[in-house]
């Protein structure tokens, strides 16, 4: 990802929270046998040692995905947070000097490392556990996977198969009109502002 300075962040603290924050990624994995793109939703794990912590997430046992990655395939997960086009009409320069263009502001994560493939059914259900009352934690009545039949969630549990990411490189881009002058960049979040969608919203709250 190509990233210019005044984009990049690298906070690793701030780029494990926007996984945390936008943990429905892409498991991208290239090979020789070429490249492959599956969407899935991911657990980041707390650093240890300071490590930049691993990534957990599952693949349907049919995915012959898996078995790439048990052959040493190396691994990149995405995760992209809110994004929103950029109108050069928002600019307080457009009157001045006409000289401005459209854009895109976005946010993007980037984590590369190797991966292990894991079958063990109390990991995957470790697993399951932690990445349900993730998402589960803001219901009013959160469910978990206790709640359902212990066989039912069994022969779920052995229809897929764990893969664990360390990560060995986080890359992060965060594009919300740093290089524009204060004007501009009030223009932009004022826009957004107003046109009341979520994604755009969310973009606007990155624009200082």
């Amino acid at each position: 990802m190509y990233v210019p300075d005044h984009f990049k962040e690298e906070n690793h603290e701030k780029l494990q929270q926007y996984i945390r924050d936008y943990s429905f990624g892409l498991l991208i994995i290239a090979d020789d046998e070429g490249i492959e793109a599956n969407h899935v939703p991911f657990h980041l794990s707390s650093s240890v040692n300071g490590s930049l912590g691993q990534l957990q997430c599952h693949l349907a046992r049919g995915n012959p995905a898996w078995q790439r990655i048990q052959s040493g395939a190396r691994v990149l997960a995405v995760f992209q947070g809110p994004d929103a086009y950029v109108s050069p009409s928002w600019y307080a320069t457009k009157a001045e000097t006409g000289r401005v263009v459209p854009t895109w502001n976005y946010l993007a994560v980037h984590a590369q490392g190797s991966a292990r493939v894991i079958l063990d059914p109390s990991w995957l259900k470790h697993h399951l556990d932690q990445l349900t009352n993730q998402h589960e934690s803001q219901m009013d009545a959160p469910w978990s996977v206790d709640d359902a039949p212990t066989d039912f969630t069994e022969r779920l549990v052995q229809a897929i198969v764990g893969i664990e990411i360390k990560i060995e490189t986080l890359t992060g881009k965060l594009k919300a009109s740093q290089n524009q002058p204060e004007k501009n960049r009030t223009g932009v979040k004022v826009a957004l502002e107003l046109e009341e969608k979520a994604r755009k919203l969310a973009m606007a709250k990155f624009i200082s």
